[in-house]
């Protein structure tokens, strides 16, 4: 397992943090997602074997928001 630190761009308040999550979450492979509103970024824990970067991307566009980098 890895974690990864996402900035996300778009959040502004908590149910952009429930959206982000649960969009995370829906990634195979991802066993934790912790977003913090204040900064902006996402700790996602993952099976690097499962998933990556680009896939952490579109489930967070599906939901309307955006990665932006590694924070």
């Amino acid at each position: 397992m890895q974690t990864t630190k996402l900035k996300i761009n778009g959040m502004s308040c908590q149910m952009c943090v429930k959206h982000v999550t649960h969009a995370l979450e829906a990634v195979a492979g991802v066993t934790a997602v912790a977003v913090d509103l204040d900064a902006a970024t996402a700790d996602v824990t993952y099976d690097a074997t499962k998933t990556d970067l680009a896939a952490f991307t579109v489930a967070v566009a599906e939901a309307d928001y955006e990665v932006a980098g590694l924070a």
